[in-house]
């Protein structure tokens, strides 16, 4: 699988000259359950990121339902977790995020609804290579992309995938095991 995103040269590990590819800054959200999320929090783990909100009137409850056929593909699978990053932090509180994933049905050990900042989380989606911002003539005040990105256990982002549509999320399926076998 490819690595997204412009590479660099760089020193490796090992002292060598070598292409460097963008790895996922350091980050800090709040997860439904008022859990602090960080990159520790995901060690070892591959994940599938996106951008939503609880009130969006167009694509999210769509990417929803496409995201819950990951969720449920992978829901014994400790190696895969799903960050979904609200672009509307001021009403999507940590307790609004529990009713909106308590709805859906699934575990807060596997999918993470996580909210912080504005400009935390617009500034994530930039090193995602999506986008999130406020637009008030769009439905809702905000835009964003219906983008899933995988992400692997180096913080790589390895696919990119259009979250409405079945035949890309089945794409980010058969992804996602192969990314598991990866050392």
């Amino acid at each position: 699988m490819p690595f997204l995103g412009e590479p660099r040269l760089g020193s490796s590990p090992s002292g060598h000259l070598d292409t460097l590819y963008p790895v996922i800054p350091p980050f800090s959200f709040t997860d439904q359950q008022h859990h602090l999320i960080n990159q520790d929090s995901l060690k070892g783990k591959i994940y599938v990121a996106d951008f939503f909100f609880t009130s969006c009137p167009t694509i999210c409850p769509v990417m929803k339902s496409q995201m819950l056929r990951v969720y449920e593909a992978f829901i014994s699978e400790p190696d895969l977790m799903i960050l979904s990053h609200t672009i509307d932090p001021y009403h999507d509180t940590p307790d609004v995020l529990s009713r909106y994933a308590s709805d859906l049905g699934v575990m807060a050990s596997r999918w993470k609804f996580l909210t912080g900042s504005r400009d935390s989380i617009f500034n994530i989606a930039e090193h995602y290579l999506a986008f999130a911002n406020t637009d008030e003539s769009a439905p809702g005040g905000f835009i964003h992309s219906g983008a899933f990105v995988l992400i692997d256990k180096q913080k790589h982002i390895r696919g990119y995938y259009i979250g409405t549509q079945e035949k890309e999320v089945d794409r980010l399926i058969a992804d996602i095991k192969i990314l598991l076998y990866e050392p």
